[in-house]
C-alpha cells in the first residue's frame, strides 16, 4: 500500500475527527498507540461495497425505466387528464359559439323593431319588442355558460399540464439517481481495482527518507504570509527514481472546538518550477529523483487569511518513493512541526529551526545515512550540507509543560488522528494477510 493511500485516508480522519481531540496533553497525544488508527478496508470489505453499490445501480435503472412509461403516459393525448381537458375544451368553445349565435339574434331583433312602419299596430309592435326580449335573455345565458365554460376548460388544462410537469420532475428525479447511483458504482470499481492492483504488486518497504521543515516561525500571524522549506534526504545507499513528499497543514481556534483549515493557504516552489504553486488536495510535491545521500529543499509559504482566527497549527510531513522497476517505500512515521496562529495585527511570528517539532510513530532514520550529493533529476537545488540537515526528533511528552504546551498538543492530537499515516504500513501481495 503506498504512502499516498494512507495520508489520504489520514487526512480525512483529521478532518472528521471530533474537534475534542484536538485539545489534549502532550502526553496523551503521545501515549496513544498507533495501532487505534482507521484501518484501510480490506478486498473483502471493498468487494461488499462495489456489489451494493451494483445493486443499488440496478435497482435505480430499473425505477428509471419504470418512471419513462409512467411519463410518457403522462405526456400523451390520451392521458384521462388530457382527454378531460380536451372535452373541457370543445365545450368551452361551443358556448362562444352559442353565445355568437344568441347576440346576433338580439341584433336581429332590434333591427326588426327598429324597422317597423308607423302603421304597425300595437300587437304587432309588442310582438317584436318580445322578440327583442327573449333575445336578450338567451344571449345573457349564453354569456354566462361562455364564462363557465372556458373557466372549467382553463382549469383542466391547467390539470394537464401540472400532472405532465410533475411526471416529467418525477423522471427528472430518477435520472438523477442513476447518475448518483453510477458515480458511487464507478468510485467503487476504481478503488476494489487499485486496491487489487496494489495487492497483487511488489511489497512498499519502510526506507531511510525523510521529509522535515526548516525556518517555519513558531507563530503565524493573520494576514501575512510565511517562507519556510521542506528538506528532503535521501538517507538510503540507493538513487531513488521518484521522491514525493507531502505537506498538510491543520489548525484549529484556541478552543480546540472549530477546525480553521480553510484560513490557511500552502504553496511550493522549487528552482525547477520557481513560481508559486498551490498544495493540491492530495498534499504532494513531486521532487523527481534523488541520489543516495542527497537532500533537496522545497520552499514553502504558508499565507492566513486576515479573518483567520487565534488558534493552533501543525504542519505534517512525510516523503515516498517510487522506482522504475515498481520498488516503493518511504519513511516509517510523519514529522509534525506545530506552531500558534496569532490574531492580525498582533505582530510577526519568531522563526525557529523546525518549530517545535515532534516525529509521530516513527522509529528514526534507519540504514546508511550517507552524505551530502546531488538533488537529482527535477532541478531542485540541495541546499547546506549534512550538518546543516534539520531533525524534529524527539517525542511530544518529552518536551514537558512549557508555553508550547497547547501548539504540542494540537500536534499530538493531529498526530493521533493522523496515525494511519504515522506508521509504514507495507503493500500486502495478494496472496498475504488483509491490510
Amino acid at each position: 500500500m503506498k504512502i499516498r493511500r494512507i495520508l489520504a485516508t489520514a487526512v480525512a480522519v483529521a478532518v472528521t475527527t471530533p474537534a475534542a481531540l484536538l485539545s489534549v496533553t502532550p502526553a496523551f497525544a503521545d501515549s496513544k498507540p498507533a495501532a487505534e488508527a482507521q484501518a484501510e478496508p480490506t478486498i473483502e470489505q471493498l468487494e461488499k461495497a462495489a456489489a451494493e453499490a451494483q445493486k443499488a445501480y440496478d435497482e435505480a435503472v430499473a425505477a428509471q425505466k419504470a418512471g419513462y412509461e409512467v411519463l410518457k403516459k403522462a405526456l400523451s393525448d390520451e392521458a384521462p387528464l388530457a382527454v378531460a381537458a380536451k372535452a373541457a375544451r370543445k365545450k368551452a368553445d361551443d358556448a362562444a359559439a352559442a353565445k355568437t349565435a344568441a347576440d346576433e339574434a338580439v341584433t336581429d331583433a332590434k333591427a326588426a323593431l327598429a324597422s317597423l312602419p308607423d302603421t304597425a299596430t300595437d300587437a304587432e309592435r309588442a310582438a317584436i319588442e318580445k322578440e327583442v326580449a327573449d333575445a336578450e335573455a338567451a344571449a345573457a345565458i349564453a354569456a354566462t355558460a361562455k364564462t363557465e365554460a372556458e373557466t372549467k376548460a382553463k382549469e383542466a388544462v391547467t390539470a394537464s399540464d401540472d400532472a405532465r410537469v410533475a411526471a416529467a420532475r418525477a423522471y427528472g428525479v430518477l435520472q438523477k439517481a442513476v447518475a448518483d447511483a453510477l458515480a458511487v458504482k464507478t468510485a467503487a470499481d476504481e478503488a476494489l481495482a487499485k486496491a487489487r492492483e496494489e495487492e497483487g504488486g511488489p511489497d512498499c518497504v519502510p526506507a531511510n527518507l525523510r521529509a522535515t521543515l526548516t525556518g517555519l516561525p513558531s507563530s503565524v500571524v493573520a494576514g501575512t504570509s510565511t517562507t519556510f522549506s521542506l528538506r528532503v534526504k535521501n538517507g538510503t545507499k540507493e538513487t531513488l527514481d521518484a521522491v514525493t513528499t507531502y505537506a498538510y497543514v491543520h489548525t484549529t481556534d484556541t478552543s480546540g472546538l472549530k477546525t480553521t483549515d480553510a484560513y490557511m493557504h500552502l504553496q511550493w516552489s522549487t528552482a525547477a518550477s520557481p513560481k508559486w504553486q498551490a498544495v493540491g488536495k492530495d498534499h504532494h510535491i513531486g521532487i523527481g529523483a534523488l541520489k543516495a545521500g542527497a537532500r533537496t529543499d522545497v520552499k514553502l509559504r504558508l499565507t492566513a487569511d486576515a479573518k483567520t482566527p487565534a488558534g493552533n497549527g501543525v504542519v505534517l510531513t512525510s516523503a515516498e518513493y517510487v522506482n522504475k522497476d515498481g520498488s516503493c517505500g518511504g519513511g516509517p512515521g510523519m514529522d509534525t512541526t506545530a506552531f500558534t496562529v496569532k490574531a492580525a495585527g498582533t505582530g510577526t511570528g519568531t522563526t525557529g529551526g523546525t518549530g517545535t517539532g515532534g516525529t509521530t510513530g516513527s522509529t528514526g532514520d534507519t540504514g546508511s545515512t550517507g552524505t551530502s550529493g546531488s538533488t537529482g533529476t527535477s532541478g531542485t537545488q540541495a541546499q547546506g550540507s549534512a550538518s546543516d540537515e534539520a531533525s524534529t526528533g524527539g517525542g511530544l511528552a518529552s518536551t514537558g509543560s512549557s508555553d508550547a504546551t497547547v501548539p504540542l498538543g494540537i500536534a499530538g492530537a493531529a498526530a493521533v488522528a493522523l496515525g494511519g499515516a504515522a506508521v509504514f504500513v507495507v503493500r500486502r501481495r495478494k496472496a498475504g494477510a488483509g491490510a
